[in-house]
């Protein structure tokens, strides 16, 4: 298998297990990850949120870690990555508001590359226009974003994951386990045990 290099884009109050748990499983299996924040730069960090469901209507909210970013965003260019990471969490919502961050997204969608995208990382996806025509699990309070970006919300339960083409999302970070083994089968990544 060779290594293939990932984009993981993040921004404070990141959804803390959709930012920590990709990032360590996908170096653990060999693959480099970038992780970036706009208008930060390598060993800066990112505060993050731990978002839990506990009964209530919507998920709870309590303060995470500080997640250590590992690459400087101004130097990012898609052309040297093999796929995109989005994760979920608050983050999404300002990021959306980036215009290069929008051009990246924009470019790994335009060459078909990987892109996996959890919770509230579709926020990203329908602010950037690639959701016209295509299949988007996402939280449930962001179905109504997919569909005004033109795609079709999965209602799929929260520890599963769908794939269709170049793209893989999921609901919350329960789907892990299923989330990252479709990703994984994106990048061509075989694991044997």
């Amino acid at each position: 298998m060779a290594a293939k290099k990932i984009l993981m884009l993040v921004g404070d109050y990141v959804e803390d297990y959709e930012v920590m748990v990709p990032f360590q499983a996908l170096q653990m299996v060999g693959h480099c990850v970038h992780a970036v924040c706009p208008d930060k730069t390598a060993g800066q960090s990112v505060r993050t949120a731990i978002h839990d469901f506990e009964g209530e209507q919507t998920y709870s909210e309590k303060p995470g870690h500080h997640f250590a970013l590992n690459f400087d965003f101004a130097e990012v260019q898609a052309e040297h990555y093999d796929a995109l990471l989005i994760p979920g969490g608050r983050a999404p919502e300002y990021l959306r508001l980036n215009p290069r961050v929008l051009e990246l997204v924009q470019a790994f969608a335009k060459d078909a590359k990987p892109i996996a995208a959890v919770c509230h990382g579709a926020q990203l996806l329908a602010a950037a226009g690639v959701l016209e025509g295509r299949e988007c699990s996402a939280y449930p309070a962001c179905a109504p974003e997919v569909r005004l970006a033109g795609g079709r919300y999965m209602d799929i339960a929260v520890d599963h994951a769908h794939v269709q083409g170049n793209l893989v999302t999921a609901p919350a970070w329960p789907a892990h386990p299923a989330w990252l083994a479709a990703f994984l089968g994106l990048l061509g990544t075989r694991i044997s045990l």
